[in-house]
This record gives C-alpha cells, structure tokens and sequence, in this order.
C-alpha cells in the first residue's frame, strides 16, 4: 500500500512540472485551438507569397519571350510567301466536266491554266514526298511548309522568326527561328509544322514572319487572321 501512495505522489509531482499544470481543460483547449489557427494563418500567408512570387516570375518570362522593339527599315524587306499543304489525299482534276461549252475559248484557257496548276501540284508533291517510302516516312512529311522570301540591301546578321498559331492551341504562340550572318541580297527561308506537330495540335491558323536585326524588328510579313 506505501508504494502504491509513493507512485501516486510522484506522479503528481511530474504532472505539475508540465506547461499545463494548473490551467483548467476548457483554458487548455482554448489555448491549443489559438495556436493551430495562428499555424494554419501562417502557413496560408506562406504559400500566398509563394504563389505570387511564381505568377510574376511567369509574367516576366511571358514579357520577355518573343518581344522584340519595331523598327521598320527599307534596307530589309520581304519579297513573297509561299505556303503548301502536303495532305495524305492525292490532288484532284477539279476541271468542269461538259462536252458543250457555251464559250469555247474560255473554256480552253480554264482547261490550260487548270492543267498546269495541277501539274504543279503534282511536282510539289513529288518534291516533298521525295525519299519518303515507308508509311511513317510519309507520316513526317505532311504538314504545311512556309517559304519566305526575303532581301537584304546591305551586309548584316539576320534572325528569321516565324511565329504561328494551330488550330488546337488556339491562342497559344509558338515561334521558330533561323539565323543568318552577313547576310546580303535575295535570301529563302523555309518553315515547316509537319508529322506529329501538324497531326496533334492542327493546321496552322494565324502566322507572322519577321526579319530581325540586333534585337529590332526591321520587317514583317503576316498573314489575315494574325492580329
């Protein structure tokens, strides 16, 4: 029985020695509630600033990215665009069909002007498809090609930028770039969204083709729908 009293006693001395000894249950409570909540505030408020230094640090890179000062210059300046699309569908005569042509002669000019533009399809198409020979082969190679052609007056170092919008990505920009040093005089550039690019997100919808020159843009060539 005395150890038993002993026990007791000397857990009654450990129970006061604790942070709670002496503070009613409902206090005790109070107090661990306030506690949790000023935790829960403080961890909200860290993950708040978090939030925005990563929302700024993504708006800063946006701004950056792909804005370039216009400075329109008439040494450099594009001359034409050329765009084809390589379907997996063969071209079709879409001549019109009769033996009895109201108009005999125009008739014959429409035929002449039809066949030579579906001979030159058919080239383009072959020059394309060139070396293509298993399926997959011929997967990469349809798409759209752009071919930009451009003149530059003077010697100088030269950045082609394409920028382009597809079908499915809506608004989203992307942008390709070639880079010329020293350049000078009547210059080609080709673009291509081809393969799996051009079956996943879609035919291009809005483009723009820019010549830059140290940073400035110095010429633009952009289609419609680019705004």
């Amino acid at each position: 029985m005395p150890a038993r009293v002993a026990e007791s006693s000397d857990l009654e001395t450990r129970w006061a020695h604790r942070p709670e000894a002496g503070v009613p249950a409902g206090i005790r409570s109070a107090l661990t509630a306030s506690h949790a909540a000023g935790l829960i505030w403080l961890m909200r408020f860290t993950c708040a600033v978090a939030l925005l230094l990563s929302v700024s640090s993504v708006s800063g890179a946006d701004i950056e990215q792909g804005k370039f000062p216009l400075a329109l210059n008439p040494d450099f300046q594009f001359r034409k665009a050329k765009i084809y699309t390589l379907s997996q569908n063969l071209p079709r005569n879409r001549g019109q069909r009769g033996n009895n042509p109201t108009n005999l002669t125009s008739k014959a000019s429409f035929r002449s002007s039809s066949a030579i533009q579906e001979a030159s399809l058919i080239f383009e198409r072959s020059y394309r498809m060139f070396g293509a020979v298993t399926a997959l082969d011929q997967r990469q190679r349809f798409g759209q090609y752009f071919d930009f052609f451009w003149r530059a007056k003077r010697p100088s170092d030269v950045t082609v930028r394409f920028e382009y919008k597809q079908e499915k990505l809506r608004a989203f920009v992307q942008a390709k770039e070639q880079a010329y040093q020293n350049v000078r005089g009547t210059n080609r550039s080709e673009f291509q969204v081809v393969g799996d690019e051009y079956f996943d997100d879609g035919q291009v919808l809005a483009w723009r083709c820019l010549l830059i020159e140290h940073g400035r843009i110095v010429a633009e060539k952009r289609s419609f729908l680019w705004d």
